[in-house]
């Protein structure tokens, strides 16, 4: 069955990095488009962040994310990844992958902070 597995989340001060990690299973990972998406807070709807289209290299982003977040992808290792460089305030929620077009199921998320 599908599964994925997001990691590489914590707390970084304004202006800081992470490097998420999202493993999956259970699919044809090279043969799909993969995601990113945050939730806010609880009970807020998953908001679309970033995508690599299974027609490398293309990238797409939400405009809030552009020139500071890289969507990548290791079709050996059926890993999508997000650099996430020069984080703002604005930036903290939980970060989800998906399958692009896919309503699930998802992941239990990776949090990120950014707090001085």
């Amino acid at each position: 069955q599908v599964q994925l597995v997001e990691s590489g989340g914590g707390v970084v001060q304004p202006g800081g990095s992470l490097r998420l990690s999202c493993a999956t299973s259970g699919f044809n990972f090279s043969a799909v488009s993969m995601d990113w998406f945050r939730r806010m807070a609880p009970g807020k709807d998953r908001e679309w962040v970033a995508q690599s289209s299974r027609f490398e290299p293309m990238t797409f982003y939400t405009d809030s994310v552009k020139g500071r977040f890289t969507i990548s992808r290791d079709n050996a290792n059926n890993t999508v990844y997000l650099q996430m460089d020069t984080l703002k305030p604005e930036d903290p929620a939980t970060y989800f992958c998906q399958r692009a077009t896919a309503s699930g199921p998802w992941g239990q998320g990776t949090q990120v902070t950014v707090s001085s």
